[in-house]
């Protein structure tokens, strides 16, 4: 049975290191108490009063208390040297006062506005030009700037006394502004904390998984290092006064947050509120862009409205939270994330519109979510893997390879791709409950690299071997003109089609008679003329209409596919029209392979590489080269090729 403290005087008392999982410290008396490193999940402090024991306090008082006449020599000194320009009679006093005026105004200005730190060293910097100045018109004018020393009177001695004061007034303020944890001296901040924690309640390094220290007075406490995950801080009391090196609580806008519980149209962009624990916290119109909020519990929390754009919630508890109208745009969540509950009409997946638009993607589209709803649709993304492309497919056979090697587990599918425009791809893959999806994208990215250095190989393979076609090509040219140059001196000789016999051209008459003449790569008619373009564009949008549509418009299908693959063909204006010619041919190729993918995939694959040589001879920024980087891994994956 844990252990029950609760009401006890604990002052002092050593618990370092021990178990004390779901240990009872309500309302005790825990100054001075020892908890570096325990175990302390699930443990109660609510109302319990840690920090410094009474002899602390007085022994840290007596180690401060020099301090004070010293600052207040200083002030007192600073006064008299700035009164100086009372003397009016003394030139050289005046200069002195004059320059300490200066040197007190600039450095109050540039404290209040930028900080301590900042107005230290423009003191610094102006004592070293003001220090050159005085030298120099000393020796300039050594008479005229001589120093009468003398003790300040009347007015003098008023207006130094007076200064004093000021200036310790102001010294005051400047550490109030500190202990606000002004970010531009947080040095001082975490000197002087570290200072009054010194001999206070020690929680350094211990666990508080899931503690509770509702209304707890934690002031001169030290939680550095300390697991604060779903850790209770509802209405503690100075918790601004701990140490926390090494904890959430380092943002003062955070310990505000968990204490109060009121973050409502507040901005936590970017923020760490990892392992927080917002139960029943007012959310409202609160921006959590970018903000790290694994793990977290925003049970019965209000989030009408607030921006949860790219925010990390691995591991995050949502239950019974209120979200309608929020905004998920990229949101990361796992299976680990708990959605049960959620009380949603409506969510937005987008953070912006559309460009020249008002459309931010609302889900559903119209009308609202019924009971359960959400958690159904977002439980579909939970057991998916989204591989993300910008820009474009560095290749699309490389691509092709790593996902078929992912799809080899029965249980993994192809859900889905999408075209974001601005060339970003997203391919989901479907994966059984409690699969290692970081692994799968993991091994997905690694075999899409070796792949891609294996196609690399092969198409330097391939060049290579292009090359040595064009020098036997050139040589095979070379001897064709010697042949032809045998045989212009030679009468030509042809076979009509009506009589087995053969005649000397130029004895025929008939020139009505058809010549078939053997072509090289397209058919001829006879005027030698290409077969029409149109004709082979039909052909191929027939055959491709013999395929069946995709189920869902907003999901393309190989029919789909193809046609597009089609028209950027013929709209291309940097393909030759014999170009044109073969590169539609291969398409027609794959729309019957797609008939019957499981027996014609050497069809396809053939008609896939057909495609890239008329490829090859375009320049890489070509619109068709890019529109077949988009399509092509695409077909490769839905004829199932590697």
């Amino acid at each position: 049975m844990p252990p029950d403290y609760s009401g006890e005087n604990l002052r002092g008392r050593s618990f370092k290191g021990q178990n004390l999982t779901e240990a009872n410290f309500s309302k005790a008396d825990i100054r001075g108490a020892n908890f570096t490193n325990a175990i302390l999940k699930g443990a109660d402090f609510s109302g319990a009063k840690a920090g410094l024991q009474r002899r602390w306090v007085i022994g840290l008082l007596l180690a401060g208390f020099p301090l004070l006449p010293i600052a207040f020599i200083h002030s007192i000194s600073l006064g008299l040297s700035v009164a100086n320009i009372f003397y009016i009679q003394n030139p050289g006093n005046i200069l002195i006062g004059a320059v300490s005026l200066v040197f007190v105004v600039v450095f109050c200005i540039v404290a209040i506005r930028k900080g301590l730190t900042a107005g230290l060293g423009v003191l610094v910097v102006l004592y070293v030009v003001a220090s050159l100045l005085v030298v120099t018109l000393t020796f300039a004018f050594p008479k005229a700037l001589t120093v009468i020393r003398t003790s300040p009177k009347d007015l003098a001695l008023v207006f130094a006394l007076l200064f004093a004061f000021a200036f310790i007034l102001f010294s005051i303020y400047i550490g109030w502004i500190i202990l606000g944890r002004h970010e531009k001296d947080a040095w001082i901040d975490l000197f002087s904390t570290a200072f009054a924690a010194t001999g206070g309640t020690s929680f350094r390094g211990a666990d508080f998984t899931d503690a509770d220290f509702t209304g707890a007075t934690l002031k001169n406490t030290d939680f550095r290092n300390a697991n604060l995950t779903r850790t209770r801080f509802y209405e503690a009391k100075k918790l601004d006064l701990a140490r926390v090196d090494g904890t959430i609580l380092t943002n003062r806008a955070v310990i505000d947050l968990l204490v109060t519980g009121n973050g409502r149209g507040k901005s936590y962009a970017g923020a760490n509120l990892r392992g927080a624990n917002l139960i029943g916290a007012d959310l409202k119109e609160a921006n959590l862009k970018d903000a790290d909020i694994i793990e977290a519990t925003f049970q019965g929390a209000c989030l009408e409205w607030a921006n949860l754009t790219l925010s990390q919630a691995v591991g995050t508890n949502f239950t019974n939270a209120h979200m309608t109208g929020a905004c998920v745009e990229a949101w990361n969540i796992e299976i680990t994330t708990i959605l049960d509950n959620v009380d949603c009409r409506f969510v937005y997946l987008l953070e912006y519109p559309k460009p020249g638009t008002d459309d931010r993607e609302r889900r559903p589209s119209s009308g609202e979510f019924k009971e359960g709803d959400f958690t159904k649709l977002f439980k579909e993304v939970l057991n998916t893997v989204d591989f993300i492309f910008r820009h474009k497919l560095d290749n699309g056979e490389a691509f092709s390879t790593a996902l078929k090697k992912v799809l080899e587990d029965e249980k993994t599918k192809l859900k889905s791709f999408d075209d974001k425009g601005d060339g970003i791809f997203v391919f989901k893959v479907a994966v059984p409950e409690g699969a290692d999806k970081e692994k799968i994208h993991s091994d997905f990215t690694q075999n899409y690299q070796l792949a891609l250095a294996a196609v690399e190989e092969k198409y330097k393979a391939l060049l290579q071997a292009k090359d040595n076609e064009i020098v036997i090509y050139r040589q095979q040219s070379a001897d064709m003109k010697e042949i032809t140059s045998l045989l212009a001196n030679k009468p030509i000789t042809v076979q009509v089609d009506n009589k087995v016999e053969n005649k000397n051209m130029t004895n025929s008459n008939d020139s009505s008679r058809k010549v078939e003449i053997g072509s090289v790569g397209r058919d001829f008619n006879a005027s030698g003329q290409a077969l029409n373009l149109g004709e082979i564009s039909g052909t191929v949008t027939n055959t491709i209409n013999e395929l069946p549509s995709a189920p869902e418009p907003e999901k393309p299908g190989i029919k789909e596919i193809l046609t597009q693959l089609q028209k950027a063909i013929e709209a291309d204006s940097d393909l030759t029209p014999k170009d044109k010619e073969k590169a539609l041919k291969q398409v027609k190729s794959l729309a019957e392979a797609a008939q019957n993918p499981q027996e014609k995939q050497d069809l396809a694959d053939t008609a896939i590489t057909m495609l890239k040589g008329v490829l090859s001879n375009l320049p890489t920024a070509a619109k068709l080269v890019e529109e077949c980087s988009k399509l092509l891994p695409l077909i490769s994956t839905f004829l199932g090729l590697g």
